[in-house]
């Protein structure tokens, strides 16, 4: 058959993914890649912290969601050959969804069954299963939930490519992938472009994140023999395969959940593959600016049991295998001004020889390779790339349209004498967001909406900072809504004072949970611990119980121990909002805080318990309550942690 591009609908069980909190993201949240120390040689070379953030504005959490599954209608994006079949979700980040070898039926990767958002990216929430590329910041991409601009053109010999693209709002760059099948390619081809359209140096992150099956006497392999790590917080270079005496690359016998960084010399190929105990499985390859190649295990303990089981309903267990541009996750790498950054990603199905899987991993590689080296000049990868720039810049036929924020930076640059986005990228878009911000460009003041509606968005570039700050001045004086959106600028760029300052004056404008809420972070950074509680809880005695106000309160109470204020407002919470589990949760920490332990382990404990429907990766507060229940009620005996309660699956 001809390849071909559809567009489907599937049906899959989904839990709500709930919709964006009120207020933006502006007091960081746990962050397992920040908090690395670095052991490593001058010439490892790997920008060690490089592009940290703390939180994700401007954009919001997504902390609405729960795990209730319903059967309900996705899109699709179908591409097709007579080798392989790759489904993508579109509205999902652009995952690649499936990959089916048509020969054997077989999906190389590992699809959920289920799509139920869970608190892992640097958004919140966050879904396992497929391919899913990662851009900009360190972590799950901000897009992950979102959709993108989804568009179809013809390539060489008629052939369909499907585009999907997004203007991505921290870093400011536009990036796009460009997919196709060839006739007779056994092997999805993924042309990818991020352009720096700016004058400055970004700090640049991406990663292609392929969740694949965990074969019984599964194998990963590719041509590396050292690899970064780390152990509690600690990173360090190992060398590989063996590493406290296991073979990493057999990950069955992988203890605790771990990264492993491979470090393939530059002369090297690049890819990996994941073999299942006859030799078969997925290659993944790529051009060399794609550097780097990773494995992620969950583990092999009773807390990795609980997070392959709380993330899925049936699928079963997964790996991943990764690829990215810097050679770890631990730092981003420095993008020149004005540049653009290209590499061709290849996906497909590799049969080897079965015992591979099992002779020891020097000469398993060094046959690996060279299979490995007939592939690479087969299907040319780097000479694609080349012969394929000019359809890098043709203009697609957008089927799907993603969000505004391309549309308004094209205009903030009109505004400024820039020059605009990549001018084949079409970036129009119903998405109503902007809308204030468009207008303040086009009549020169910010509007001043009912401060009882959540502001429809945030914004953080200079061109934003300076008008916000001549409006403060001059004819927005008056504005509640300018001093409110002033002090959030004031407030990333960590001038607290100021941004204290601009807060005061926009509540004394109008009253406002907006700047109060922005306040109290103010408040907790100066150290005045009693002020933010006495503001959080007149927040939460006027939000008329809205859940991510509510959650959000919540979470800041707990960082600042007001135990008392959260039990009295627990108390005067809808039932609805209270049984909520994050929000159960914290009333179980505030009992065991005021010394209500009993009452907390009874509640903890039961077999209808706690099942923290956001529960992070890398938190331990479960644990933490447990065992100090368990010490003040039980000091003469050994608790063993209640399986739905453990999560502590790093070492």
């Amino acid at each position: 058959m001809k390849a071909s591009l559809t567009f489907e609908t599937e049906k899959i069980r989904m839990s709500n993914p709930g919709e964006e909190a009120a207020f933006p993201d502006i007091v960081s949240g746990l962050n397992v890649q920040n908090k690395a120390v670095f052991d490593l040689e001058e010439s490892d070379e790997i920008f060690e912290g490089y592009g940290k953030l703390n939180q994700v504005y401007p954009y919001r959490q997504y902390t609405c969601y729960d795990r209730t599954l319903q059967e309900k209608e996705i899109r699709t994006t179908i591409l097709e050959n007579d080798y392989l079949k790759a489904v993508f979700l579109p509205e999902l980040g652009g995952r690649l969804w499936r990959l089916i070898d048509k020969s054997t039926g077989t999906n190389l990767l590992y699809t959920n069954d289920v799509i139920r958002p869970s608190n892992l990216a640097t958004r919140n929430a966050w879904f396992s299963g497929g391919v899913e590329w990662n851009v900009g910041i360190i972590g799950h991409t901000p897009l992950t939930m979102e959709p993108l601009f989804t568009a179809v053109l013809e390539g060489e010999n008629k052939i369909p490519v499907l585009r999907m693209y997004e203007f991505e709002r921290i870093r400011r760059v536009t990036y796009q992938m460009d997919f196709w099948l060839e006739e007779n390619s056994r092997f999805l081809y993924c042309r990818m472009r991020i352009v720096n359209h700016t004058a400055d140096i970004v700090p640049m992150y991406w990663w292609s994140n392929m969740a694949v099956p965990e074969y019984e006497e599964g194998r990963i392999l590719l041509p590396a023999g050292e690899a970064f790590t780390s152990d509690r917080n600690r990173v360090f270079k190992v060398k590989i395969p063996y590493v406290n005496g296991i073979d990493v690359s057999k990950y069955n016998d992988i203890p605790d959940q771990v990264d492993y960084f491979f470090h393939i010399p530059q002369e090297q190929r690049k890819y990996i593959v994941n073999l299942n105990r006859d030799g078969y499985g997925l290659v993944q390859f790529s051009t060399d600016r794609l550097r780097s190649r990773k494995l992620f295990s969950w583990g092999h303990n009773a807390a990795s049991a609980r997070w392959q089981e709380f993330l899925t309903d049936r699928a079963g267990d997964y790996i991943e295998i990764q690829a990215g541009l810097g050679k770890t996750q631990y730092g981003c790498i420095p993008m020149a001004p004005h540049t653009a950054w290209e590499w061709m990603e290849m996906y497909g199905a590799i049969q080897t020889e079965p015992e591979l899987v099992r002779e020891e991993y020097a000469e398993a590689e060094r046959k690996l390779n060279a299979g490995m080296e007939r592939l690479f000049e087969e299907y040319a990868p780097q000479k694609r790339l080349e012969e394929t720039k000019g359809l890098a810049k043709e203009k697609g036929n957008v089927i799907l349209r993603g969000s505004g924020y391309g549309k308004l930076e094209n205009i903030c640059r009109s505004a400024s004498g820039e020059r605009g986005l990549d001018p084949h990228l079409d970036f129009e878009s119903a998405d109503e967001r902007q809308k204030e911000w468009i207008d303040f460009i086009k009549n020169g003041a910010l509007n001043c909406p009912d401060p009882k509606r959540r502001p429809a968005d945030f914004t953080k570039d200079d061109f934003w900072f300076e008008r916000l700050k001549t409006a403060a001045e001059g004819s927005g004086r008056g504005n509640w809504y300018v001093h409110y959106q002033l002090g959030l600028q004031y407030l990333y760029r960590g001038k607290t004072e100021k941004a204290k300052q601009a807060l005061l004056t926009s509540r004394e404008l109008e009253k406002n949970i907006w700047a109060d809420h922005a306040l109290a972070v103010c408040c907790m950074k100066l150290g005045d611990k009693e002020r933010a509680i006495e503001i959080l809880v007149r927040i939460m005695e006027s939000c008329d119980g809205e859940l991510s106000i509510v959650k959000e309160c919540m979470r800041l109470f707990v960082q600042l121990e007001a135990y008392p204020e959260i039990l009295r407002l627990y108390g005067m919470l809808p039932e609805k909002i209270a049984g909520e589990s994050r929000i159960f949760f914290t009333y179980l920490q505030a009992l065991a805080g005021v010394g209500e332990y009993e009452k907390a382990y009874e509640l903890l404990s039961r077999d209808d318990g706690v099942e923290i429907d956001d529960m992070r990766e890398g938190d331990d507060c479960l644990e933490q309550l447990w065992n100090k229940l368990c010490k003040k009620l039980f000091p003469e005996r050994s608790m063993t942690i209640l399986h739905r309660l453990n999560f502590r699956s790093l070492p």
